[in-house]
């Protein structure tokens, strides 16, 4: 069975470069609060690290 992650949005996407606001969209989270379970791959992880200072990563 793949590993999974669940990625949770703890800051908002205003005043942040569109590029950090695209990551979200393309990972599942649309507002604070909002929690999506992915596929741990260096793909997502590659994302997340990214926008480490709006999420919250729980393995």
């Amino acid at each position: 069975m793949a590993k999974k992650i669940l990625v949770k949005q703890v800051r908002s996407t205003t005043g942040r470069p569109g590029v950090q606001r695209k990551i979200m969209h393309s990972l599942g989270l649309r507002g604070i609060g909002q929690k999506n379970e992915l596929p741990d791959n260096p793909a997502v992880r590659g994302m997340v690290t990214k926008i480490k200072h709006l999420v919250e990563v729980t393995e």
